[in-house]
């Protein structure tokens, strides 16, 4: 984060000594501080569910198998199965 506010700082200058008014980097300062404050929150969130799932004990997790590839459980979820009943004349 400490390059975030470094940032912050530098481009409104930058952009003073390239020739953009001061209303203008003031604006394009305003927008880089809250783009920098959302994503800071987003990340501090994404790391806060990590650590929660990472405190749930192994035996409440799901067994290894209990879920298929695209998280269908069940047998009827085979490939090349359409029905479960008997096979019909055009089978």
């Amino acid at each position: 984060m400490r390059w975030a506010a470094f940032s912050c700082l530098l481009v409104p200058v930058v952009l003073v000594v390239y020739g953009t008014s001061f209303g203008g980097a003031a604006v394009a300062t305003l927008g880089l501080f809250a783009v920098t404050a959302a994503c800071r929150t987003l990340l501090r969130r994404s790391e806060e569910a990590g650590r929660s799932l990472a405190r749930v004990p192994a035996e409440d997790r799901l067994p290894a198998g209990a879920r298929g590839r695209h998280s269908r459980a069940g047998a009827g979820n085979r490939r090349g199965c359409g029905a479960s009943g008997p096979l019909s004349p055009h089978d």
